[in-house]
């Protein structure tokens, strides 16, 4: 382990820490509970953590076993063809969020703004926002395989991974915070940011299905087409 994969892990974690699930919505929810009920938000937060950290687990251990056990399935022209052309669908799916084309065409523009609700809601809101969005955290997949490929043992990626999944929540829990000493002053920002967010999340989520299928799509062509005969 190195100074400059902690470092590159932490930056990774810094850049997942802003994005729509992990920041976006708890914005909705801390706008729509009062600070009486802090605690539902943080069943939202507690869930979004679990729900990475194990994933990050299954994809660690997921991944070495894969290589291992169909290791010459995955490197065939079958599997980079399927790749290709997921890669391909992913990056046609984008523009079906993109505000422009939609505009162009005259359909509504998508929005995504959650609501708050009790415990089951949290804990239901937190694994649909984990499970739609960890196919498009570029950096979290990023920060896997750099885990994966630098071959870790369990007894040091486990709670590094552990530290990655805190690291993402970390703004919230400093907003949370600050909501609760200087409430007055901090709502204002807190709508304005809520209103850029719901304005935005559509654009967002379009980049991270296009950024995920086109890096899909490149990685296999590069193997079908550009990569020399066996």
């Amino acid at each position: 382990m190195t100074i400059a994969l902690l470092l590159a892990l932490a930056g990774l974690a810094v850049l997942d820490s802003t994005s729509f699930g992990t920041l976006g919505i708890p914005v909705y929810l801390m706008l729509s509970l009062d600070r009486s009920r802090n605690s539902r938000l943080l069943i939202y937060l507690a869930t979004v953590t679990v729900f990475y950290f194990l994933v990050g687990v299954a994809l660690m251990l997921g991944l070495s076993t894969a290589m291992n056990a169909f290791g010459d399935v995955l490197d065939s022209k079958a599997a980079y063809a399927a790749q290709l052309v997921l890669g391909v669908g992913l990056f046609a799916l984008s523009w079906r969020f993109d505000p422009k084309w939609r505009a162009k065409r005259g359909l509504p523009e998508r929005t995504f703004e959650p609501r708050a609700g009790g415990p089951r809601t949290m804990v239901l809101v937190g694994l649909t926002a984990g499970v739609l969005e960890v196919a498009t955290m570029v950096p979290y997949l990023a920060a896997i395989g750099m885990m994966t490929t630098s071959g870790l043992a369990a007894a040091q990626w486990v709670p590094l991974l552990a530290a990655y999944v805190l690291i993402m929540i970390l703004p919230t829990l400093a907003l949370m915070g600050l909501r609760a000493v200087a409430g007055p002053w901090l709502e204002p920002k807190l709508e304005r940011l809520r209103a850029w967010l719901a304005k935005h999340s559509s654009s967002m989520l379009s980049w991270g299905l296009a950024i995920v299928g086109f890096l899909l799509a490149r990685d296999a062509a590069a193997y079908l087409f550009f990569s020399p005969s066996p």
